[in-house]
């Protein structure tokens, strides 16, 4: 199958080129011919109309804001974890992948550390409410004991729930059928709560409702690197009921409500408006004047869907995503899919 393909968020060559044209000449040639000549003063003219470049200078200055301030909450072995963990994801094919969305080493380190300082100044915002906990209690599931059988087609997954059901051994079938290649050997055992990233949250959901020794129904997942189709079958070892004591799993708890404040596109674009305000950010080219609208005064007075769309629009990087943005940013691609890019 092949992997999704690195994507180059607002930083194509001519965004570059564009933004490198500022510190040089205005009275260099590009290109000479009968008739005509093209400076840099003429390419810079021509491209800081492009989306793209507009999109680069808004991500430049919110980078920038916080860097600034929270740079030394991102250590440099952080971002080198990062990069290792996506390079693995990608195997063989990473460093083409960087060569050809416009990356060296460096620079998509830089980018990943962008995306996690990013992260850093918003989680410092982050104030958690009573109610903020109860939301996060709801969702949380705790660690459970499963097998799973990972499989390339549906059918296929027909096949392995069928012989499951027949009695055939759960465990013989993940090492004969699975094509999880980090747990069919060991029979397919897994553990997993309901933050965990290994396990596909389609798989989860289904796993939690299973009682001890029930075999779930073929489970539809998408790939979160390739984005195709896998098909799952499930076998609940040791299921558990979180009980009513909240305070049992107070650290789970706090961790998801920080995640789903990490990810609410509306509390992103407050906690950047405020650190622009606080920086004292000024646009001094008319070309870019509107780069920052999103994170303006006015533009809280629009409603929460409207700043939730500007907000997506405004960062976009990975995971990233993923990153990712970052998820990047298990960013990440990042804080969000857009500003992992």
């Amino acid at each position: 199958m092949k992997k999704n393909k690195i994507i180059l968020a607002a930083t194509s060559a001519l965004a570059v080129l564009a933004l490198a044209a500022c510190s040089g000449s205005t009275d260099k040639d590009i290109a000479t011919m009968k008739g005509g000549t093209i400076t840099v003063s003429d390419f810079y003219d021509e491209a800081k109309t492009s989306s793209a470049n507009q999109q680069l200078v808004q991500n430049m200055i919110i980078y920038k804001v916080f860097n600034n301030k929270y740079e030394d909450k991102v250590s440099d072995k952080k971002v080198n974890a990062e990069y290792d963990k996506q390079a693995k994801s990608y195997g063989d094919t990473f460093e083409s992948q960087l060569e050809a969305a416009g990356y060296t080493k460096d620079s998509y380190k830089q980018t990943i550390k962008n995306n996690l300082v990013l992260q850093a100044g918003i989680k410092d915002h982050i104030k958690l409410t009573d109610e903020d906990l109860k939301t996060a209690w709801k969702s949380f599931h705790p660690e459970v004991e499963a097998q799973i059988i990972k499989l390339g087609s549906e059918d296929d997954a027909k096949d392995v729930k069928k012989s499951a059901d027949n009695g055939d051994d759960f465990t013989k079938l993940a090492k004969e059928k699975s094509t999880d290649t980090t747990t069919k050997e060991d029979g397919g055992k897994v553990k997993f709560d309901s933050q965990s990233k290994t396990v596909p949250t389609e798989v989860q959901e289904a796993a939690f409702k299973l009682k001890d020794g029930e075999v779930s129904d073929v489970i539809t997942a998408t790939n979160a690197s390739t984005y195709a189709t896998d098909y799952y079958v499930v076998k609940m070892v040791k299921n558990q009921n979180k009980g009513n004591d909240m305070d049992k799993y107070k650290d789970e708890v706090k961790q998801i409500a920080t995640d789903t404040k990490l990810n609410d596109q509306a509390f992103q674009t407050k906690v950047i408006s405020e650190e622009l305000k606080a920086a004292n950010v000024k646009v001094k080219d008319d070309s870019f004047k509107n780069v920052l609208s999103a994170f303006t005064t006015e533009s809280g007075s629009k409603s929460t869907s409207d700043s939730e769309k500007e907000s997506t629009k405004s960062t976009k990087s990975s995971e990233t995503k993923e990153t990712e943005s970052t998820k990047a940013s298990d960013t990440e691609e990042s804080t969000t899919e857009s500003s992992s890019k």
